[in-house]
């Protein structure tokens, strides 16, 4: 904290895997696993373009469950507590493999070689990235460009106010710890909000004419942010359903596969008013609010582009992935 500011350690372990394997992990079907829970905003990022690029046969998922403590997420929800492929119960495991007096949190998502049990990446931002350029050997037949190189240098501009003032913005609100470190906050994620509504007033899609990284990077916040932020994180200003462009265009992307198919509301509460002891110290997960009906009639269909172009939807998703039943949208 300083000045009562919420501050993220960004220094992440920036390990890559790459067609080349110049860190020594090269891109191999099967060899790693992706570590996720589906209740982080930052795995779900990693959950959605695995799935649109159809990477789920060379690159196995493993979950965590909702709620973690000081030491680590645990694969609490695998028989035994056990992930069945890493055969470990806590994160931590394959973060001490490598770096064995590892000093930093344990964080999700993260990919984990499967030979040696030790932990590659944990670097969210470059993570999905490296899925659209160095896996593109994997990718399926007409999987979509979701960082097309004519783009990048828009899409990058416009990730980098989407992570500072909403991604990380709505942890600044919840963790400040003075009145002016929330009150900045506060102003700078709805002057985003304001800016992203009125960008996407007349477009489908943030950057070009189909869905890239950068859409992904603001659904996972839009799509959290009437369950917790505007309540527990106190962004309270409007909730996303009084947003009309944001809220259209939220479930627009929530009723596109791949997207809404991977996201638990029933995980998300629990995570963040259980684990967030110091902003919940009863621990009561709230039965509200109202999220409003997802899957209702967006009309953005009409405006001139297509989620993936002349590209085609993944595949439905696999059983062994889906959402619990009453976890999802009504």
């Amino acid at each position: 904290m300083t000045g009562g500011a919420f501050n993220r350690d960004a220094n992440y372990i920036t390990t890559r895997i790459t067609v080349g394997g110049e860190d020594g992990y090269p891109v191999e079907a099967g060899r790693y696993r992706l570590i996720v829970a589906q209740a982080c905003p930052w795995a779900n990022r990693t959950m959605i373009v695995r799935r649109l690029l159809g990477l789920e046969d060379v690159l196995s998922i493993g979950f965590c469950g909702p709620t973690h403590d000081e030491r680590s997420w645990t694969f609490d929800l695998d028989p035994g507590g056990l992930d069945p492929v890493l055969k470990i119960p806590r994160v931590q495991d394959a973060y001490f493999a490598r770096f064995p007096a590892y000093p930093k949190g344990i964080t999700v998502p993260a990919i984990v070689d499967v030979r040696t049990g030790e932990l590659v990446t944990n670097d969210f931002a470059q993570m999905t990235l490296d899925f659209s350029t160095e896996w593109s050997k994997f990718h399926r037949h007409g999987a979509p460009q979701l960082y097309p190189p004519a783009l990048r240098g828009e899409i990058d501009d416009v990730s980098q106010r989407i992570y500072t003032d909403v991604n990380n913005g709505v942890y600044r609100c919840g963790f400040a710890n003075s009145q002016q470190a929330y009150d900045d906050a506060y102003d700078r994620l709805f002057a985003a909000l304001d800016w992203l509504g009125e960008r996407l007033a007349d477009r489908r899609y943030l950057v070009g004419e189909t869905i890239t990284e950068a859409d992904i990077r603001l659904f996972t916040t839009l799509v959290r942010f009437d369950a917790v932020y505007h309540g527990h994180f106190k962004c309270n200003r409007n909730k996303l359903t009084e947003l009309p462009v944001l809220w259209a265009y939220a479930r627009d992307l929530f009723q596109t596969p791949g997207f809404g198919d991977t996201v638990d509301f029933a995980q998300i509460k629990q995570h963040y008013y259980l684990v967030h002891t110091g902003i919940n110290p009863t621990g009561i997960v709230p039965k509200g609010p109202e999220l409003g009906d997802w899957l209702s009639s967006h009309r953005r269909e009409t405006l001139d582009a297509r989620p993936f172009g002349d590209r085609n939807p993944p595949e439905p998703i696999r059983e062994d992935e889906r959402v619990p039943a009453g976890h999802g949208a009504r």
